[in-house]
């Protein structure tokens, strides 16, 4: 019966049982496409992320949630340069993730994993009433964060409290032509807090989302002035994530966990 191996990261976490999991699974090539994305379904996590080398440190990387694969994932990234540094010893500062975003650079500074991830910018303001109705709760502002295949809804609030107490209707946002949901409010013991739902990619809400903060960030740096941040997603299990804004880019950097190892038995 043949195997993979399989790893499970706790990403934007500094202890287990925190943070976003996700799993990696490392390929000497891609399988087809309905394997890799039986594989997701079976793991249920927010996304598995499949690694095959593409060259001296450089790996071409897909992600899968258990419903679809998805254009762009921060946690998976981070949780696979976590295990090609720490669990299988490869060598290197940096490495580079050919993805379906482009290339994205992963190195470790200061004791975490710094990724430089795509920017996205607000376009337009956003609808208000229909975020009112699926998120239970009125925002002050609303705006739309455009990206290929994965627009988003952003909904701003006064504080965190009132993103803390948000009790989404899923059913009603999955209907939504948006991609994802986001709320975010200024923090109490941080710079901004956020959380993030994704009923259409069949995650209700992502624990912590790496991808989330490449609007995030620019959001917060024109209403602020500022481009370095400390977020939190306060979800159930939560995380931090320190954050810089570049011109072209958005530095999103974190730890992680290894939780388990093991191996993946696929049908003969």
């Amino acid at each position: 019966m043949p195997t993979l191996p399989i790893f499970q990261v706790d990403a934007f976490a500094d202890r287990l049982f925190a943070g976003n999991p996700a799993a990696v699974v490392p390929l000497a090539g891609f399988l087809p496409d309905e394997v890799l994305q039986a594989i997701a379904t079976e793991n249920n996590l927010s996304e598995t992320a499949f690694l095959v080398p593409a060259g001296p440190a450089r790996w071409r990387l897909r992600w899968f949630t258990p419903a679809i694969e998805v254009p762009l994932c921060g946690h998976a990234t981070l949780a696979s340069a976590h295990v090609l540094f720490e669990e299988m010893g490869e060598p290197g500062p940096v490495f580079t993730f050919e993805t379906l975003s482009g290339d994205l650079a992963v190195a470790r500074r200061d004791g975490r994993l710094e990724m430089r991830l795509p920017r996205r910018d607000v376009s337009k303001p956003g609808p208000v009433e229909r975020l009112t109705t699926v998120l239970n709760a009125r925002p002050v502002e609303a705006h739309v964060i455009p990206a290929a295949a994965d627009d988003t809804w952003l909904a701003l609030f006064e504080t965190e409290a009132q993103v803390r107490a948000l009790q989404p209707d899923f059913r009603a946002m999955a209907k939504l032509p948006c991609r994802n949901v986001m709320a975010t409010a200024p923090g109490d013991g941080c710079d901004f807090v956020s959380r993030y739902f994704a009923p259409k990619g069949g995650i209700d809400e992502d624990p912590v989302t790496g991808s989330a903060h490449c609007g995030l960030v620019p959001f917060w740096a024109a209403r602020t002035g500022r481009d370095a941040f400390h977020a939190r997603q306060v979800s159930r299990r939560g995380g931090d994530l320190f954050c810089r804004l570049e011109p072209e880019s958005v530095i999103v950097a974190g730890r992680a966990q290894t939780y388990l190892k093991g191996e993946i038995r696929l049908p003969g």
